[in-house]
């Protein structure tokens, strides 16, 4: 191509970005609304059927063509150590909106589940937790951050290009699924329903960085004996408490050890690249009793690269390693059991071709190039790269440090820089024509 060609394509590309931002700027007031809307529809995991209905609603007005389903447990069940075990999924429906292209371009899936976690107590939140409040520039409220705004700006990313009076070349593919927080069963289903694309896009709140990377995590259970005893005469008992407690401090210095060892690009700016954590911990039956059981449950942490089922042997290696060390679980070993769906650690290489178009439409859009980071939590993508075979990164407004959390946010700016940045995206990625 010659110059003048280079020249003229430059200032196509900065007209479409101008274009793409000004109506994204020009459409902020509905975005919020779409986003108030949902979060205003309390979707626990297990309940989303209501707001589903609004998230269908939207997509047919925006001309998508909609399937609505409810995901088969049974199709699911040779992947139980992956998202879960269910007896039915009825009543809890997956709902994607496909905008089919003109042909010839590149597919993307844009994807964001739809449920959430409990709000906990509501009289600790400023605001409603299900009032969609507006405040400084923030939509305030349960799945507000995570990621009810994820989900809007990829509608939004269609809508702007709908009205600017473009179509994809590649199919463009709308995702809002169920279960995300409990393993991602909606998106593994998408996937066995045959949804497949060139790239994939989750748009969890990332504060508006490209993250290739995500951590893996393993659900555990301990059972700890002890033996009982009335506390007027503990030093005949063995406290159940007090073994958990030697158990414990050796994962915490296998969590050590882990970080010191284990080593991954994008992982080495984090201090705690694989956090062990006890979350919970239930003992003995009364106050004045030594208490003969123990069980803690807790989460663990893996990075890129690691194989689910040689860190659950080494991880049981620690434990019977540290029970080896005291006389008394010795002779009474502790009970160790995987729990929940498991979240295996996944990433993408950092030269995959949706990385650069995504990091090129955010820099368009804003005039900043962004970070490009790796995340300790699990997520969906793990799915669309390990049992779906395709490049999936994660990229969304909103800060995951306020996920799960009283007072839950998201700015509206950073909705409507991932709507257009989205928007860009899918012009670069998939073509675009009139």
């Amino acid at each position: 191509m010659d110059p003048l060609s280079n020249t003229n394509a430059a200032a196509s590309e900065r007209e479409l970005t101008g274009a793409i931002l000004q109506t994204a700027n020009r459409l902020q007031g509905e975005m919020t609304a779409a986003l108030q809307q949902l979060v205003r529809i309390p979707s626990l995991t297990g309940e989303e059927a209501a707001v589903q209905d609004a998230v269908e609603s939207m997509m047919h007005r925006f001309g998508l063509s909609v399937d609505r389903w409810e995901p088969d447990a049974a199709e699911l069940a040779p992947f139980e150590e992956h998202v879960g075990a269910f007896e039915t999924l009825a009543g809890r429906p997956n709902v994607v909106g496909a905008w089919p292209g003109a042909g010839g371009g590149r597919s993307l899936i844009l994807n964001a589940h739809i449920d959430t976690v409990e709000t906990g107590d509501p009289a600790l939140w400023t605001h409603d937790p299900f009032g969609g409040v507006i405040d400084e520039g923030r939509v305030y409220g349960r799945g507000a951050c995570d990621m009810k705004a994820g989900l809007v700006a990829n509608l939004f990313a269609v809508r702007i290009l709908q009205e600017l009076g473009y179509r994809p070349l590649g199919d463009v593919i709308v995702e809002s699924v169920i279960s995300e927080e409990d393993g991602g069963a909606g998106t593994l289903a998408t996937i066995l329903r045959g949804y497949r694309a060139d790239a994939a896009i989750i748009s969890e709140p990332t504060r508006l960085a490209i993250v290739p990377a995500q951590g893996g995590s393993l659900v555990f259970r301990i059972h700890v004996t002890g033996r009982s005893a009335h506390a007027a005469v503990r030093d005949e008992g063995v406290s159940a408490i007090e073994k958990a407690w030697v158990i414990h401090q050796a994962l915490l210095e296998y969590e050590r050890e882990r970080n010191a060892t284990l080593t991954h690009p994008l992982y080495a700016p984090i201090a705690n690249k694989i956090p062990i954590n006890i979350g919970n911990i239930r003992a003995g039956t009364w106050p004045s009793s030594v208490p003969e059981f123990a069980v803690m449950e807790g989460r663990a942490g893996l990075v890129p690269g690691e194989d689910l089922q040689a860190f659950k042997a080494a991880f049981a290696a620690r434990i019977e390693q540290a029970a080896a060390g005291d006389p008394w679980l010795a002779a009474h070993p502790p009970r160790l059991e995987w729990f929940s769906g498991q979240f295996a650690p996944a990433d993408v290489p950092l030269d995959a071709p949706i990385i650069g178009t995504v990091r090129a439409s955010h820099l368009a859009v804003t005039g900043v190039t962004p970070p490009i980071e790796a995340v300790t939590y699990g997520a969906d993508m793990r799915h669309f790269i390990h049992q779906g075979g395709m490049p999936c990164v994660m990229y969304g407004p909103g800060d995951v440090r306020l996920a799960h959390y009283t007072d839950e946010f998201v700015p509206i700016a950073e909705l409507v820089t991932a709507a257009a940045t989205l928007a860009r995206t899918i012009s670069a990625w998939c073509g675009i024509t009139r």
